[in-house]
C-alpha cells in the first residue's frame, strides 16, 4: 500500500459517544461540563443553610474542607487560568456561587481558593469588568480584606492588584475602596504586624498602585491616625489604636529589608511617592519617632546596604530602582525646614557623599555598553528591557545630582576639611561629583569651591584647570 491504512469504521453508538465527549469539553479544552457542574454544585451543598446542623453549631466551629472536595476545587482553580475555562465559569455564574461561599463559609481554606479563581479570572478583560461591575461581588471581595486568614488575604489583594492594573475599571475599585473607610486600617495593620513575606509584598503593590492612581485617596490615608500636634493631648489609650501610615510602611519594610529585595522596593516607592505631596512629608517628619525612623533606616541602607565599595559596579543593575527611591526620600527629608524643625537630625553629610559619588561612579561604568548594543539586538523584548534599564538608571543619576547639590551647598568648612581628612572627599571623587552635577548644578559646584579654597588650595586649583568653565 502506498498510502496509511483508513481509521477504523466506529459503530453509530461509538460516533455518539464520541460527539458527546466533544460536546462535553470546555472549549477548546478538554476539561469536562459535566464534572465542572458537578463540583460548583457540590458548593452549592457547602453554603447552603440546611445542611448544616444548627446555626450555633455552625458559629462555633471553623467547617473543614473534604479532602476530595479540596483537590476537586483545587483543580478548578488551576483550570480557570485558561480563558475558555474561565469564561465558561462566567457563563455558568460561578461568581455569585463563590460569593455566597465568601459571604457563608467560615473555612479558611474554601474562601482562599474561591478568591484565587476570581484572581484568575480577572485576568481575562472581559471577566474583569464584568467583576468589577457587580459592586455586591465587589464589596464581598472587599470585606475579606478584613479576614484574619493570610492565604485569602493574599489572594484577596492579588484580586485586587489585577482589577486595579486595568484602566478600564481601576477608578471603580478606588471608589468602591474610598467608600470602605475600615480597609485602610485592615492593610495598616497588616503591614505593621504581618511576618508572611508574600502577603507583605502583594498588599504593598496594591497600596502604591492605589497612590499612583489617585492623590485625592492617598492624601485621605496621609491624614488618617495623623500624628498629633505637639501641642495636644494624645487620644486615651483605651480607644482603638490609631494607625498611621508611615510607621506601618516602615514596619513592613524593616521585615522584607533582608528577605525580599523587590518588596522592599516597594515600600520605597510608597515612601517616595508620600514625598510628592506637602502633607506626605509632613506626616514624615511631624511624628519624631517615625521621622527618625525613616532616616535611619533610609540613611544605612544608602549609605551602608546598598552599593559598597566592595561590591561590583554590576550590582547597581540589581539595586538601581530602590536606591532612587531611598535617596529620593532621603533628600526630600534632608530638605525639608519642618525635618530640622521637629526632628532635629543631625545631617550626616560626608558618608552620603560618600555613597552618592559611588553610585555616580557606578551609575557611569554600567552606561559604558559596546556602541549601539540595543541596535543589533534583534530580540524585542531584550530591546525593551535595555532602554528600560537605561531610563531607570537615568531616575538614579538625576536624583542622586539633585540631593548631592543641595549638601555641597550646605557643607561647611569645618565638614570639608574632617571630609578631606577621612578621605570622604578626594579628588577622584570631587571630579566625578562635578562632572556629573556640571552644567545644571553650577551654582552649588562654584559654593563648593569657594570653601574648597580655604580648606585645600591645591586641590581647588587643580579641579578648577580640570573644569575650566568654572569662575570662582
Amino acid at each position: 500500500m502506498d498510502r496509511n491504512p483508513s481509521p477504523p469504521v466506529l459503530s453509530w453508538d461509538e460516533e455518539k459517544d464520541e460527539e458527546v465527549a466533544r460536546g462535553d469539553c470546555i472549549g477548546s479544552t478538554v476539561y469536562s461540563k459535566h464534572w465542572l457542574f458537578g463540583v460548583l454544585s457540590g458548593l452549592l451543598q457547602i453554603i447552603n443553610p440546611e445542611n448544616t446542623k444548627s446555626s450555633s453549631d455552625d458559629e462555633e466551629q471553623q467547617i473543614e474542607l473534604d479532602e476530595e472536595m479540596e483537590n476537586e476545587i483545587c483543580r478548578v482553580w488551576d483550570m480557570s487560568m485558561d480563558e475558555d475555562v474561565a469564561l465558561f465559569l462566567k457563563e455558568f455564574n460561578a461568581p455569585d456561587i463563590f460569593m455566597g461561599v465568601l459571604a457563608k463559609s467560615k473555612c479558611p481554606r474554601l474562601r482562599e481558593i474561591c478568591v484565587g479563581i476570581l484572581g484568575n479570572m480577572a485576568c481575562f478583560q472581559e471577566i474583569c469588568i464584568s467583576i468589577s461591575n457587580d459592586k455586591n461581588l465587589g464589596q464581598v471581595l472587599l470585606y475579606c480584606l478584613y479576614d484574619s486568614d493570610p492565604p485569602t488575604l493574599l489572594e484577596t489583594s492579588r484580586l485586587l492588584l489585577t482589577c486595579l492594573s486595568r484602566t478600564e475599571v481601576a477608578s471603580v475599585w478606588v471608589e468602591m475602596i474610598r467608600e470602605l473607610p475600615a480597609i485602610y486600617d485592615s492593610i495598616c495593620f497588616i503591614m505593621s504586624s504581618s511576618t508572611n513575606v508574600d502577603l507583605l509584598v502583594k498588599v504593598g503593590e496594591v497600596v502604591d498602585k492605589l497612590f499612583d492612581l489617585d492623590e485625592k485617596l492617598m492624601l485621605e490615608w496621609i491624614r488618617n491616625g495623623a500624628a498629633q500636634p505637639l501641642d495636644q493631648p494624645q487620644q486615651d489609650s483605651e480607644e482603638r489604636p490609631v494607625f498611621r501610615i508611615v510607621p506601618c510602611i516602615l514596619e513592613a519594610a524593616k521585615q522584607l529589608r533582608s528577605e525580599n529585595l523587590e518588596g522592599l522596593d516597594v515600600y520605597m516607592h510608597i515612601l517616595q511617592l508620600l514625598t510628592t505631596v506637602d502633607d506626605g512629608i509632613q506626616a514624615i517628619v511631624q511624628c519624631p519617632d517615625a521621622g527618625k525612623d525613616t532616616w535611619s533606616l533610609l540613611f544605612d541602607l544608602g549609605c551602608h546596604e546598598f552599593c559598597q565599595s566592595d561590591d561590583p559596579p554590576i550590582i547597581l543593575q540589581e539595586q538601581k530602582t530602590v536606591l532612587a527611591s531611598v535617596f529620593s526620600v532621603l533628600s526630600a527629608i534632608y530638605a525639608s525646614q519642618a525635618a530640622q524643625e521637629y526632628l532635629k537630625i543631625e545631617k550626616v553629610d560626608l558618608p552620603l557623599i560618600d555613597s552618592l559619588t559611588r553610585v555616580l561612579q557606578n551609575v557611569e561604568r554600567c552606561q559604558k555598553k559596546p556602541e549601539n548594543s540595543a541596535e543589533s539586538n534583534t530580540d524585542e523584548t531584550k530591546k525593551s528591557d535595555l532602554m528600560r534599564d537605561e531610563l531607570h538608571l537615568k531616575i538614579l543619576k538625576d536624583i542622586s545630582c539633585e540631593f548631592l547639590s543641595n549638601i555641597f551647598q550646605a557643607l561647611t568648612k569645618e565638614t570639608m576639611a574632617q571630609g578631606l581628612k577621612e578621605g570622604h572627599l578626594s579628588k577622584q571623587k570631587c571630579s566625578c561629583a562635578f562632572q556629573n552635577l556640571l552644567p545644571l548644578y553650577s551654582p552649588a559646584v562654584e559654593d563648593f569651591l569657594k570653601i574648597l579654597h580655604e580648606v585645600d588650595k591645591t586641590l581647588a586649583d587643580d579641579l578648577e584647570k580640570s573644569f575650566p568653565s568654572l569662575k570662582v
